[in-house]
């Protein structure tokens, strides 16, 4: 398995977004949001020693944080296990996060038809921390993959989904971001620099870029950045699949282009409600 893949497991830490000098930063906080980031549709019941695991916290700072966490009905205990899950809390932020978050409506059926055709998945992505989380997704009945869901995970630097997202900033606020993946893995970082700046060059000149199993060996996937303005910063598209489903003919011929013509008919959609494209909200981005 990708080192990548451990990473986006483990922690989130080191995102780059926080100067070490930040004394307005509240590491308590952080810590606590930690634990809560470890859940995901994989991983719905955890223990404490997973957690520390998972977050690279120590074990007794876990046991304070898990227990004001359930104490605060933001996680649930289970005390024949041992094990703890997302409290209704939890659930209560994500349903009002998700539910405002307008982009998925309009976005949900043109993902479900273009899914089906592809024989894959469809996701709509934002970034958090040095991944990118799954904000929706559609399917294709036949679709074949790895299972991922709504608030799963994929790392930023080698998904097609985390380049594409990479591809649409301004270069002043994309440098932090690389500085952070180079320091997350130094050895890696001359092929993970390769990639992304292919994959800048890709978005510029056809709109779409990909990761062909550059994330896990037999995964292929394609990326496209949405243009217009959302609450949760720039988002993007992708498509993933097995790599026998989705080779690159079929990337390059036909889901690439239909994948950039989906983000730019929810912009579409997106400005008709008044919201503002990226492009023309900030200056060139190169």
């Amino acid at each position: 398995m990708s080192r990548y893949r451990t990473i986006e497991l483990l922690s989130d830490a080191g995102t780059g977004d926080r100067p070490a000098d930040d004394r307005q930063f509240v590491g308590a906080l952080e810590r606590g949001l930690r634990v809560l980031r470890a859940f995901t549709s994989a991983h719905e019941a955890l223990s404490n020693g997973e957690l520390a695991q998972r977050t690279q916290l120590s074990k007794p700072t876990i046991s304070r944080l898990t227990y004001t966490l359930a104490r605060l009905g933001y996680l649930s205990h289970a005390s024949d296990t041992g094990l703890y899950r997302l409290g209704p809390g939890s659930l209560a932020l994500g349903y009002a996060s998700l539910s405002n978050l307008d982009v998925r409506q309009l976005a949900r059926p043109l993902m479900q038809a273009l899914a089906e055709h592809a024989c894959a998945s469809v996701a709509l992505c934002a970034r958090d921390g040095l991944n990118m989380i799954y904000l929706e997704i559609r399917r294709s009945p036949n679709a074949v993959g790895l299972g991922l869901d709504i608030g799963d995970r994929v790392p930023l630097a080698v998904t097609g989904v985390g380049r594409a997202y990479l591809a649409a900033l301004p270069q002043a606020t994309r440098e932090p971001l690389l500085d952070a993946i180079r320091k997350s893995d130094p050895l890696a970082w001359p092929k993970v620099r390769r990639g992304i700046e292919q994959a800048i060059k890709d978005t510029d000149e056809r709109g779409f870029c990909t990761s062909l199993g550059d994330w896990l060996r037999e995964i292929h996937s394609i990326g496209v950045p949405l243009d217009a303005e959302t609450p949760y910063g720039t988002l993007a598209f992708n498509i993933g699949g097995l790599a026998s489903s989705l080779p690159v003919s079929k990337i390059e011929n036909d889901l690439g282009p239909r994948l950039v013509a989906l983000a730019r008919r929810v912009d579409e959609l997106l400005k008709a409600t008044g919201h503002k494209s990226t492009k023309e909200a900030r200056p060139s981005q190169r």
